[in-house]
């Protein structure tokens, strides 16, 4: 029976990892429809923060890790800054949904790994996530090398194609690194509020927040301009969505499998996911060849490479 519920929750962390590309494809879609990444990604982002609100306003518990939260920062146990991590998860999605209707699906995730794998090797060098600092290790070292080595390869074929846009590709790298430190920082977060949910709703409303101020300052100063939402088709709403759900998978199967099974198992869905969807439902002028399989099968060898080590289960947060 326990190896019968094992098996399960790998499913279900594959699952979301799917869910994680089905999310870019969904937030690149709108802002293809929008030509305005940014207001897309406030749909998005918007979108997310009423339905965790409506569930905020109804659940004790998340208001309870609220009040712990601000007891926390009123005795200075965390620094008041770390509170806008937020922000961070806007940028990401900002980046998301002008980077994937570029390049596609397959080939931001591939680049979005490596950016969150390179990331990695600094945040837990300067000990953000809240469990100390833990040193650079060759294995994790090889590992950062290799998965952004793996993007090389992906977009191999397309170097000196005029449809590929290689800054476009190292915008998904960033986009990789800065949504690898709010995890970290959701980390102290959530060491405080001791609810996933209530780090989640602080998440939501920072970033949809920073997204606001920042398109309206694209507004004001001629940088944009908003546009009338598209009539469908339906799918390519469901964003923000797909990030509450992503949310509610997470906080209850990482506490089970530990982060490094969950991660495994996620980042495998995240490129089968985001591969399939390049197969089935590409984004304009986008295809897959054997260079972009790859760069795939190279970056899961890279992830499983780095971790391999003694983790322990902890609550993944996202966003």
């Amino acid at each position: 029976m326990a190896s019968k519920e094992h098996q399960r929750l790998d499913i279900l962390a594959t699952i979301s990892g799917v869910m994680i590309a089905l999310q870019a494809r969904a937030n690149g879609e709108l802002s293809h429809r929008l030509n305005n990444g940014v207001e897309a990604a406030l749909i998005s982002f918007g979108s997310g923060l009423a339905i965790i609100a409506i569930v905020a306003f109804f659940s004790p518990s998340i208001k309870e890790g609220a009040r712990s939260l601000r007891g926390a920062v009123s005795r200075r146990e965390i620094p008041e800054w770390t509170l806008f991590a937020g922000t961070l998860g806007g940028t990401f999605v900002a980046i998301q949904t002008h980077v994937v209707p570029v390049i596609g699906v397959a080939i931001y995730s591939v680049a979005s790994i490596a950016g969150q794998t390179a990331a990695s090797l600094l945040v837990d060098r300067l000990g953000i996530t809240g469990g100390g600092k833990k040193q650079i290790t060759w294995r994790r070292l090889a590992s950062a090398i290799f998965t952004v080595f793996a993007v090389f390869i992906s977009v191999y074929d397309r170097i000196e194609g005029a449809n590929l846009a290689l800054f476009a590709v190292f915008l998904a790298g960033v986009a990789g690194a800065v949504v690898g430190v709010q995890r970290a920082l959701n980390g102290q977060i959530n060491e405080h509020s001791h609810q996933s949910y209530t780090t989640s709703f602080l998440n939501f409303f920072m970033g949809t927040s920073f997204l606001s101020i920042f398109l309206l300052l694209l507004i004001a100063f001629g940088g944009a301009s908003l546009t009338a939402l598209p009539a469908g088709p339906w799918w390519i709403y469901t964003g923000g969505v797909i990030g509450v759900i992503y949310i509610a998978f997470t906080s209850k199967i990482v506490q089970h499998l530990g982060v490094l099974t969950f991660t495994l198992f996620s980042v495998g869905g995240n490129l089968l996911g985001s591969l399939l969807i390049d197969l089935f439902s590409p984004t304009q002028g986008v295809h897959v060849g054997w260079y972009l399989v790859i760069g795939i099968a190279m970056t899961y060898l890279g992830v499983i490479v780095g971790g391999v080590n003694k983790s322990q289960p902890r609550t993944l947060q996202q966003r």
